[in-house]
């Protein structure tokens, strides 16, 4: 039973190595993403950082910069 689901009739080895191949492009893709994710956090928290209190209650009320305020601190923890 286990040698059938290995073999799939002749069509294992295209199968396991389709599904392996994907599976590993997979996980680089989440990877990079995620590295590319952290180093513009550090751009923007680096950038952002030191304003004033004043200018940093103007950013926090725009949307998009403050979903990526909320994401930077989460991913301090």
């Amino acid at each position: 039973m286990i040698n059938d689901l290995i073999l799939m009739n002749g069509y294992g080895f295209y199968v396991w190595s389709s599904f392996s191949f994907t599976l590993l492009s997979f996980c680089y893709l989440y990877f990079v993403t995620k590295a590319q994710l952290i180093k513009e956090q550090n751009k923007f928290l680096k950038k952002y950082s030191n304003l004033e209190n004043n200018k940093v209650n103007v950013f926090k009320e725009q949307r998009t910069l403050r979903e990526i305020l909320i994401y930077s601190n989460i991913s301090k923890i």
